[in-house]
């Protein structure tokens, strides 16, 4: 396709887009924050499947022009979005320190703001549940689902960044996740987990010529469950910290310490960054 060269008009067109979009970025509120980031993941979903049917076109001789006009836009909008919540995440303490941690950008931090009603969160319990990470959680036919999907989502990307850059010489969560893995390995195979391996084999339809029936089998949990249990963790911790910078910053003190070290007497605290 030929190159379009921009005029001056063009360029005043774009440059005035750009100023009306920061101005109204300033004032966007928190449910039009979660619809752009759902729409986000939606419109780059959508690119990287036009990006796959071109490289196949491609692959086969034949013309995709059309493709071409839609992996643009779909780019032009994913850049669009991305640079609205950019500035919705600005405009607040705690998206700007949650922008400072390797691993979370402007999509995650907006969305974990938007989501997250830190009045309704005495206890990052609160937020555990509405995130869907408490083990157990179930609901009825006809019942509401206990936790948010959207938030619950979130979460879980939020785990897959944080080990994609557990590499990072400024990682701090995708290290927590990387010794977690290693205890959670050594437990493992010392058969800590065999209770839950054999409760998941009685309750799930586990493949038996799967290689996770293998492993359940054998009083153990298979890489992926490891893997997820400690992504997890990091996950956890890190909203604890959120927890504990954002109550300070809304109430002025220190959240409620968290009930293991309250009542329980575990003395082990891992300190947010700042």
């Amino acid at each position: 396709m030929n190159a379009i060269t921009p005029t001056s008009e063009s360029i005043a067109v774009v440059a005035k887009l750009t100023k009306d979009i920061r101005t109204a970025a300033r004032a966007i509120k928190d449910n039009e924050a979660r619809y752009l980031v759902k729409a986000y993941y939606t419109v780059q979903e959508n690119r990287k499947a036009t990006a796959s049917q071109i490289r196949a076109l491609e692959a086969a001789g034949q013309p995709h022009d059309v493709l071409d006009h839609f992996l643009s836009q779909y780019s032009t909008i994913e850049r669009s979005i991305k640079r609205v919540l950019d500035i919705y995440t600005d405009n607040h303490p705690i998206g700007f320190w949650m922008k400072n941690i390797t691993g979370i950008g402007p999509i995650i931090a907006a969305g974990l703001l938007a989501h997250i009603d830190i009045t309704k969160a005495p206890t990052v319990g609160h937020i555990y549940s509405y995130a869907g990470l408490v083990p157990g959680q179930v609901w009825g036919k006809g019942q509401k689902r206990p936790w948010n999907a959207e938030l619950k989502k979130l979460c879980w990307l939020l785990g897959e960044s944080f080990v994609k850059k557990s590499n990072h010489e400024d990682d701090i969560y995708g290290q927590y996740y990387k010794e977690r893995k290693k205890q959670e390995i050594a437990l493992n195979e010392q058969g800590k987990f065999a209770d839950q391996a054999q409760t998941i084999l009685r309750t799930k339809n586990i493949g038996k010529n799967t290689e996770d029936y293998k492993w359940y089998s054998e009083g153990k949990l298979p890489p992926a469950h490891i893997h997820a249990r400690a992504k997890r963790y990091a996950v956890k911790l890190f909203l604890s910290h959120l927890h504990e910078v954002w109550y300070e910053h809304e109430y002025g003190i220190k959240p409620p310490q968290p009930y293991a070290i309250a009542h329980l007497g575990h003395a082990h605290r891992i300190e947010p960054p700042m």
